[in-house]
């Protein structure tokens, strides 16, 4: 009898023992399934922060690539941004307006001969030689140069000690060569008959130099230096349908009518002249707002 209640405990001990063991194991099981969830998850946000960083790279080579550039090709052929040429136009307008008070150049003129020539101081001949306005040795020419190929391999170009130097000297070839003397009859604040003078004096070989500074000036608006420095207000330009309605006055002698163009409206045509409406379409015998290009009314 005794040998068998030793052999029960014997095995109950055994079970317990099993127990025990296969809890630590399940314990174990337990403790590895979350760990491995852990990591899974580290891994999962350490994807998800690597998707974010790609995304915002790819967003922003997507708005390097969208900004506006263009091609300056004179003495330089290189692309540059609008932020680029403003810049520009901001560090040497001071510069330029000096030197048109003091040498009577326009500028403007002076202002898109730079952007252009040096390709708003990025070019070669700007970096290495402060040379903003492609000016070569030429006989005259006892200072610093550098070699550079431009209309011929090799050319000498003159080479001076800061931008400044190059816009001076620009006014200063332009001022002492016969050949620009017919320049300084124009109007300081004509800036398109500067910039078809200074292509038809030689000035550039591009048969498109003239409208290229042109250009410039409208699209960056210019102009407005020139007329800082005159204190004048900006040129009235007129359209060709001005032109017309002009010429139509004139030669009719009778300023009390207006010649309805592609456009107007009867509000339009009212404010033009400081009237109504009403008293168009009652001087008009008008019957509602309907008018034709080409109509004739009588506005006063």
């Amino acid at each position: 009898m005794f040998k068998k209640l030793v052999l029960v405990f014997c095995l109950l001990a055994l079970v317990s023992c099993g127990t025990k063991n296969n809890s630590r194991l399940t314990g174990k099981k337990v403790k590895s399934k979350e760990l491995i969830s852990k990591e899974a998850y580290r891994e999962k946000q350490r994807k998800a922060e690597e998707a974010r960083r790609l995304a915002e790279q790819a967003r922003k080579a997507k708005e390097k690539s969208n900004v506006a550039t263009e091609t300056l090709v004179a003495t330089s052929n290189i692309s540059v941004s609008k932020d680029m040429i403003q810049d520009y136009i901001i560090q040497y307008k001071e510069i330029a307006k000096g030197n048109m008070r003091e040498h009577g150049i326009p500028a403007s003129i002076t202002l898109a001969q730079g952007v252009l020539e040096s390709g708003s101081g990025q070019g070669t001949l700007s970096r290495n030689a402060n040379n903003h306005f492609g000016i070569k040795c030429h006989k005259e020419w006892d200072g610093p140069s550098v070699r550079h190929t431009d209309d011929a391999p090799d050319e000498c170009f003159r080479k001076y000690d800061a931008p400044e130097e190059s816009y001076r000297d620009h006014s200063l070839f332009l001022v002492s060569r016969g050949r620009y003397s017919d320049l300084f009859k124009l109007d300081k604040d004509d800036y398109e008959a500067w910039a078809h003078g200074l292509r038809k004096a030689g000035y550039a070989t591009d048969p498109k130099y003239a409208h290229k500074l042109i250009s410039l000036i409208e699209r960056y608006n210019l102009d407005q230096y020139d007329r800082e420095v005159l204190g004048t207000k900006p040129r009235a330009k007129k359209s060709s349908i001005d032109n017309i309605e002009t010429s139509i006055a004139l030669n009719t002698n009778n300023l009390s009518t207006h010649i309805v163009q592609k456009g107007d409206t009867l509000y339009s045509i009212a404010k033009k002249y400081n009237t109504t409406v009403a008293l168009l379409q009652e001087k008009n015998n008008l019957k509602d707002s309907s008018i034709a290009i080409g109509q004739k009314l009588k506005v006063q």
